[in-house]
């Protein structure tokens, strides 16, 4: 028998979220029947995407969602052997019987010198998720100029630094000082704090005076309605994310932003990168390729320990991290 942590869910969030907000739970698990296997989490993910989704596809008592590395270390499966190390989204917990349903190996020719974590972070969904944001979406041409937010997150390093491997200005708006001067190591035209510029308005302005081709957009709120404004006619828009509004107990209203779309005759789209699902192999393998070249640097703000998720997800909602955000069993 296994004893296998989880964390739940006991309430429903209300505002930014608080440790009682979750239970610590844990389990005996069975051994694993033929075709079956156990998994061991080695590296868990923290996202902002979890604090959206709790809003309205999850109910008080359920295990917290979310996307891990994990090793199996018992297999009744062939195809699962025993020490390969796999994609599995059982969320927060330490272990679990699976049948290899929704299991994903890690890409056959990961190199050994690379960590396993990143499979979490730029070499995997945020990565992917700024790959097709760039590509599929804004369509993004040598020569023009895109503004992404939340620039020093997850998404948004790898958004800046594809960006730069394509031959554009970026410009990053970030919430540290700290941050701002990562952004600037990795080759970002321009970057800045949104928090202690004097106006949003203006610090866009001076960023990139003749206005934005493409925004990338992680942020939402506020922040949408000013960039907006700076937009090129013809500007195109990816939407990946609204982290402003994730924690609002009452829905933020107005100003709308159709008149300007319309005169600036601009394109927005929303997404989700499990829509280019069939492109992940061949778009996974670009990313490492960038990364063992050097020109994709993997920030990570790893915190270890099981027992801190909750503290690491309401830190990272908070703007703690540079970086994908990991918890290391």
């Amino acid at each position: 028998m296994v004893q296998a942590k989880s964390w739940i869910l006991t309430k429903l969030f209300d505002g930014v979220p608080k440790d009682s907000d979750f239970k610590l739970e844990v389990e005996e698990l069975p051994e694993p029947k033929d075709g079956e296997v156990l998994l061991e989490s080695v590296y868990l993910s923290v996202d902002p995407y979890m604090r959206a989704f709790c809003s309205f596809r999850m109910k008080e008592g359920d295990r917290m969602i979310g996307t891990q590395v994990s090793k199996v270390i018992q297999s009744k499966n062939p195809a699962f052997p025993v020490g390969i190390h796999v994609l599995s989204n059982f969320g927060w917990r330490t272990h679990a019987v699976s049948d290899g349903t929704g299991l994903t190996p890690i890409m056959p020719d990961w190199p050994q010198d690379v960590s396993l974590s990143l499979a979490l972070g730029a070499i995997g969904m945020p990565g992917l998720t700024a790959l097709y944001g760039i590509e599929e979406v804004l369509g993004l041409q040598e020569g023009e100029t895109l503004l992404v937010n939340a620039a020093a997150g997850a998404v948004g390093l790898v958004v800046g630094q594809i960006a730069k491997i394509k031959g554009c200005k970026v410009v990053g708006s970030t919430g540290s000082d700290a941050k701002v001067a990562y952004l600037k190591e990795l080759g970002f035209d321009e970057a800045f704090n949104y928090k202690t510029v004097a106006s949003l308005d203006e610090a866009l302005r001076k960023a990139s005076p003749d206005g934005y081709d493409c925004l990338f957009e992680n942020v939402g709120g506020y922040f949408s309605t000013v960039a907006l404004q700076h937009m090129k006619n013809f500007g195109r828009i990816a939407v990946c994310g609204s982290i402003s509004v994730y924690n609002d107990s009452t829905p933020q209203t107005g100003p709308y932003p159709h008149l300007t779309m319309i005169f600036k005759q601009l394109k927005m789209e929303g997404f989700m990168q499990g829509r280019w699902q069939h492109k992940h192999p061949e778009s996974l393998k670009r990313l490492m390729a960038w990364f063992k070249e050097g020109k994709l640097q993997c920030r990570e703000h790893i915190t270890k320990g099981f027992e801190k998720m909750p503290a690491a997800f309401i830190g990272m909602l908070q703007g703690e991290n540079i970086g994908k955000a990991i918890i290391a069993v």
